[in-house]
């Protein structure tokens, strides 16, 4: 196939999962974009994720970017498709790339608004720890600030990281979990100690089953804005809520998303957030799914059992 054929499938599948929402799709900011990582829309992986409460009016997407193409973001700003923020974050992918091995990158966006994130993959053999983290030039100062407090709750090993540009924000995806540290005892002490909304009984047994926890950090303060716990399934009825309206547009999405592996039920990736103010949720589809999505379900369903 084509690089324009993939890209004209794959907008196509992004706006079938944006009516799902009754969300439309800003062709002019996301034709572009995906035209500019055309290669990488084949064997790729291509995830478009929803959320509850007042975010349920976006949809975003992640693309994932191979490393012989190069900075990511570096790509978007030459391309006009962003303009560099002038702060820290702008210097931070490619910082991360000179100090650590990085085995994979992603691009993110919302289907509205276009460009926002890129992620930077670490190999899962050589996870960077919170010190190795810190110690980047144009990383926050907060990571630092917070590393022992990430220690006492079994958070070190980090298979990727995040720069959203347009919120100056950094996100730390924790793996390697043990489960002692994802009891309802020791999520609720974290949530706690840092402000956070403490989770309800079903979030509490949802951060059980979590591949990865990740929380959300900037350049200002040395306070962590929000924390999400995430887990891996094919179950479209995993979401932590109880409110009806959640449940029923979740799993009305987690049945009628778009995927392009035929054969297998669809992969689908939830999280649960918590801020200072609030619980919410989110939901990620796989359109297109490799076999690390597939290692993780194996190892998770495994867990269950």
């Amino acid at each position: 196939m084509s690089g324009a054929a993939d890209v004209e499938r794959v907008y196509a599948a992004m706006e079938e999962a944006a009516g799902l929402l009754d969300v439309s799709c800003a062709r002019e900011k996301i034709y572009p974009l995906l035209t500019v990582f055309q290669d990488t829309l084949t064997d790729g992986v291509v995830v478009f994720s929803m959320a509850s409460g007042r975010r349920s009016t976006e949809l975003d997407f992640s693309i994932s970017v191979p490393v012989s193409q190069g900075d990511p973001y570096a790509t978007v700003v030459k391309e006009g498709l962003f303009r560099a923020t002038g702060s820290p974050v702008d210097e931070l992918l490619a910082d991360t790339v000179k100090h650590l091995p990085v085995s994979m990158f992603a691009i993110d966006g919302e289907v509205t608004g276009g460009f926002k994130k890129t992620y930077a993959f670490f190999p899962t053999d050589d996870m960077p720890g919170v010190a190795q983290l810190a110690e980047i030039p144009s990383m926050p100062a907060s990571v630092a600030e917070n590393a022992e407090l990430f220690a006492r709750y079994g958070l070190d090993k980090v298979q990727m990281t995040s720069m959203d540009y347009k919120k100056r924000q950094v996100n730390l995806y924790f793996s390697d979990l043990k489960q002692e540290y994802l009891q309802p005892e020791s999520v609720v002490a974290l949530a706690r100690e840092l402000g956070l909304q403490v989770p309800g009984e079903l979030g509490l047994e949802f951060c059980k089953r979590s591949f990865a926890v990740y929380p959300t950090l900037n350049w200002d303060t040395g306070k962590i804005d929000r924390l999400c716990f995430a887990a891996i399934s094919t179950d479209p009825t995993l979401v932590p809520s109880t409110d009806e309206r959640d449940i029923e547009m979740f799993r009305e999405y987690a049945t009628k998303a778009p995927y392009a592996y035929v054969g297998e039920k669809r992969t689908l990736v939830y999280g649960l957030t918590l801020s200072s103010t609030e619980e919410y949720y989110k939901l990620g589809a796989y359109y297109h799914i490799t076999d690390i999505q597939r290692q993780l379900l194996k190892a998770f369903d495994a867990l269950e059992d």
